[in-house]
This record gives C-alpha cells, sequence and structure tokens, in this order.
C-alpha cells in the first residue's frame, strides 16, 4: 500500500511512519506523483501549538494555516486520516475573524484549528460518501512530542530550563511515548474492522462522542468555502 504521513520528521509522525514501513507499506516522503497514481491512505499528522501570531507563506495564521488549511489541500486517497485533538472540545470557529486579523490568542487559536480538524473531517467524509474514500479524525492523547515548542513559555530560560526539568519527570510518570501516541493513527489507518467507517472521531483507538460545535453542519459548509476560496483548491467534491 502507499502512504504519505504529513510532519513525519519527528514524534507521533515519525513512529506513524517507523510502524508503517514495518508492515509492508511504501511511505513516500518525495516523488510519489513520478511513482505512483494511487494513494491508499493519507495521514495528516503535521501540526503546530500555541505560538506566537505568525504567518504562513500563503498569509494563513500559522496554526490554522498548518493544522487546518494544509490537509485541506491535500487530502485525496482511500482513507484519510487526520490528527486532531480534545482541544476541539474547547474550540470555536470565529466566523468573524476566522485568520485572527483583528486579535489573537494563542490558545484560542490552536483549539480553533483542531476543531476545524473535526468539522472538515464530517463535512469530507459527507461529500466522499459512496466513493469507496473514508476520512476519520483522532485524539492521540497527550505525548511527548516537540509540537509546543512554539508556546512562548517554552522560549524564556525558566521555560526551556528550569521547570523543563519538572516538565520531564511528569511526561515520564503519565505523558505517553510517540510511538504509543501513534497507535490510534495506525488503527485508524490500517484496521479492517474500519472499512467503510467514515466520519468519525477516535481516541485510544475508540470511537468517541465530538462536542457539540464539531455537529454544527452550517458552520461546517462555512468552513469548508473558506478554506476553498483561500486555499485556491479545485472543487473536487
Amino acid at each position: 500500500i502507499a502512504v504519505i504521513v504529513t510532519g513525519s520528521n519527528m514524534g507521533i509522525g515519525k513512529e506513524t511512519v517507523l510502524e508503517l514501513a514495518r508492515r509492508g507499506a511504501t511511505v513516500y516522503m518525495v516523488q510519489f506523483k513520478a511513482e505512483q497514481n494511487r494513494l491508499d491512505i493519507l495521514i495528516n499528522n503535521a501540526g503546530v501549538m500555541r505560538c506566537q501570531r505568525s504567518l504562513t507563506k500563503d498569509g494563513f495564521e500559522l496554526q490554522l494555516g498548518v493544522n487546518h488549511m494544509g490537509h485541506f489541500l491535500k487530502s485525496s486517497s482511500s482513507r484519510v486520516v487526520i490528527v486532531s485533538s480534545r482541544a476541539h472540545t474547547r474550540g470555536t470557529i470565529n466566523v468573524d475573524d476566522l485568520n485572527s486579523e483583528k486579535s489573537y490568542d494563542e490558545k484560542s487559536a490552536y483549539n480553533q484549528s483542531k476543531l476545524a480538524n473535526v468539522l472538515y473531517t464530517r463535512e469530507l467524509a459527507r461529500r466522499l460518501e459512496g466513493t469507496g474514500v473514508t476520512v476519520n479524525c483522532l485524539h492521540p492523547g497527550q505525548v511527548n512530542t516537540e509540537i509546543s515548542r512554539h508556546m512562548p513559555f517554552f522560549q524564556t530560560f525558566f521555560g526551556r530550563y528550569v521547570f523543563g526539568i519538572v516538565l520531564s519527570l511528569l511526561i515520564w510518570l503519565y505523558v505517553k511515548t510517540p510511538k504509543s501516541g501513534a497507535q490510534t493513527t495506525l488503527y485508524a489507518a490500517l484496521d479492517p474492522d474500519l472499512n467503510g467507517v467514515t466520519g468519525l472521531y477516535f481516541s485510544d483507538c475508540k470511537p468517541k462522542q465530538v462536542a457539540p460545535a464539531a455537529l454544527d453542519a452550517n458552520t461546517a459548509k462555512f468552513l469548508w468555502k473558506e478554506s476553498e476560496k483561500w486555499t485556491k483548491a479545485p472543487k473536487l467534491y
């Protein structure tokens, strides 16, 4: 099977790629189009968390751009798996300031991007119903990765070194390793019991209820139209 995993250079993405390779999958980093005409699994894993406001090269607020817009452009395969977060339960879609141009709060922007993941999952699943392509998303758990490296607190001496020692102990006691954190991603991508299952949200390899905000069909359609307009993506679905 042919697989692409975004954000696969470290953390959950790296462990996902290693395990897929062990199971015989061909995981592409480059030259996919030159070698394949079919993508079996797309895992949208790339993400950033609670960083100071900055823009992608396309002008998107960084967290919305990396965590949502990049996924919007890439999704076309037999199984699409999107790494979201439980943070979506605390998110709202700011329809009046989606790109955080009027005001910016790093936590709210992150939560919004994770809610966008779930709304997008459900809307894409709806649009692809009957095509054989399934779309699901997941919460990987609290995982020891470098996703928090952009948080302003961890750019300070205290945050990086003093608090870092305490955090390392807490991580050892309570937080998943990247390998453990990759298990729900692998489950959503590979488990045969999920053939035909689409539009769901998983945590610890089990389907979970999403936040009420993630069930809002009107918000999902708004987000789709805005994403389509901003990315200039072709109208395929």
